[in-house]
């Protein structure tokens, strides 16, 4: 189904790469965007060309998100239309390299702030009786991810979270209310920007680095017609879901993902340049 006509959207994690894409795509498109972040001065910065609507946010915080869903809903006749989960942070290595202090930091953030986010979201849009909670989830909430373990198990938990919260709507009997999950593969943002000699983060550069811009496009279309889950490209995501299905496969192909991603990691130096900080592609 399509949705309505735009309204207020809220972009959690805002400030830059992804998150920044998709609000000023959505900004575009005729929404009002509510572009959130951890830092204030850098949100409000990437807010000024987009109607300069922003405030500062950490998804951990029950009472913050709850707070900008309500301020989200009185910013335009329709309420809040979309609420959308971006927020992330991403770690590489083996998962026992990673202290209790980082394993518990990218869980409270990719999974129960995007949980936090959309419950806040859907305690507005239930009482509306429509709008929209789109998770930006990944291709590594869909298979495990070598040398992203922690950062994919937070993601299976948030796609996990997701279909189950549409289940439980639809079976509430609350039809106008959405959630999808959008599964990308890399994207070339900062958060990538110094892995590219990184060997824990050869997961991320197995497939075709993806501009932020594509996939900020396919929130948009998301966004005006929900669905369960969609993969970025189509084709990783038939492929990963069938390593899923076959892990001892998986674990076979562990040396052949481990090459993909060195040559992924090569390619993409080649057209950055020596400096990855660069955000070309």
């Amino acid at each position: 189904m399509t949705t309505p006509a735009p309204g207020a959207a809220v972009v959690t994690g805002a400030a830059g790469g992804l998150g920044r894409a998709i609000a000023a795509a959505l900004h575009a498109d005729g929404w009002r965007v509510l572009l959130t972040d951890l830092d204030a001065d850098a949100v409000a910065a990437a807010a000024a060309p987009l109607g300069g609507w922003s405030r500062p946010l950490d998804v951990r915080d029950e009472g913050a998100c709850a707070a900008v869903a309500a301020e989200a809903a009185r910013g335009m006749p329709g309420g809040l239309g979309l609420w959308v989960n971006n927020a992330g942070i991403l770690v590489t290595g083996p998962s026992w390299e990673h202290d209790a202090t980082t394993r518990q930091r990218v869980v409270e953030v990719n999974a129960l702030g995007a949980i936090t986010g959309t419950l806040s979201a859907l305690e507005v849009m239930r009482a509306q009786g429509h709008g929209h909670v789109l998770n930006v989830v990944s291709l590594a909430g869909l298979v495990a991810a070598p040398g992203e373990t922690v950062y994919s198990a937070s993601k299976h938990a948030l796609l996990a979270f997701s279909l189950g919260t549409l289940a439980d709507l639809r079976m509430a009997g609350v039809r106008g209310v959405h959630v999808s999950c959008l599964c990308p593969d890399g994207i070339w943002t900062p958060m990538l920007h110094d892995r590219l000699d990184d060997p824990g983060a050869l997961a991320s550069f197995t497939g075709s680095m993806l501009a932020p811009e594509r996939v900020a496009a396919r929130a948009v279309r998301l966004a005006r017609r929900p669905r369960p889950v969609v993969t970025l490209p189509r084709w990783r995501g038939a492929q990963v879901r069938l390593l899923d299905a076959f892990p001892r496969l998986a674990l076979a192909l562990t040396p052949v993902v481990r090459a993909a991603g060195r040559a992924g990691q090569r390619r993409q130096l080649r057209r950055v340049g020596p400096d990855p900080n660069r955000p070309r592609l």
